[in-house]
């Protein structure tokens, strides 16, 4: 675990960052409107919200869903709030904000935004957006699942998805490349989760950046998750 006096420190530097990134969108000119509805079935894109706290001993927690079990896909899986780009989102903060406050019930004004982070695409060929943001009050946000998306939010420790102590993988092959698909078991009260695949991978990339460090273990990443690497084969491959 890290130190109270190291956490501070990082939750210091994101501070700054979110700061800086509010002054700099703020000077920068209107978004342009939102695209056709032809134009954003084309693009095929999601955004998701990493949204850390921090406790009375500055470790950095992330809060994340345990999916309803009654929906049609990925259900009962652990993930991170978020969802698919409306025509009404002027970006990709606003889709993450947006779900996430239809999600949890976090409302957008308590998240400071830190950075926008590369995308990854997963095996459908959707453009995931992961937006880290920081929780300017624990105390204001009164977690209100979903029914109908979400049966249960819960938090872990950022800095989990950096090492080895939880953490099992399963090699993978897609097109003549092998991969690494961790799993990461943690508890929360009563309940076990498991927190993997692009949630997982979200994850790893999310704790390196915030702690300025690479994960203790091998990661070997997916080459689909790349925007650049995907094709039209990707369907063919393993989550």
């Amino acid at each position: 675990m890290a130190t109270k006096s190291s956490g501070e420190d990082v939750l210091q530097r994101l501070k700054a960052l979110a700061e800086h990134f509010r002054t700099s969108n703020s000077s920068q000119s209107p978004p342009p409107p939102p695209p056709t509805p032809a134009a954003a079935q084309l693009t095929k894109r999601a955004a998701v919200l990493i949204c850390l706290f921090p406790t009375d001993i500055a470790e950095l927690r992330v809060i994340l869903t345990k999916r309803a079990s009654t929906l049609s896909s990925h259900s009962g899986e652990v993930a991170l709030p978020g969802g698919k780009r409306d025509l009404s989102d002027a970006d990709d903060i606003a889709t993450a904000l947006r779900e996430a406050e239809e999600e949890i019930g976090l409302a957008p004004a308590l998240v400071n935004v830190v950075t926008v982070l590369e995308p990854f695409v997963n095996k459908k060929g959707i453009t995931v957006v992961p937006v880290l943001g920081l929780l300017s009050s624990k105390e204001a946000f009164n977690p209100t699942p979903n029914a109908a998306e979400v049966d249960a939010i819960f938090d872990v420790p950022l800095e989990m998805f950096l090492k080895d102590e939880k953490r099992r993988a399963v090699e993978k092959e897609w097109m003549g490349y092998n991969y690494l698909l961790h799993f990461f078991d943690y508890e929360y009260g009563n309940e076990k989760y498991v927190i993997w695949a692009l949630t997982a991978g979200i994850l790893i990339k999310a704790a390196s950046l915030v702690f300025e460090r690479p994960p203790a273990f091998l990661e070997r990443r997916p080459r689909f998750w790349n925007a650049s690497a995907n094709s039209s084969k990707t369907s063919h491959a393993q989550p």
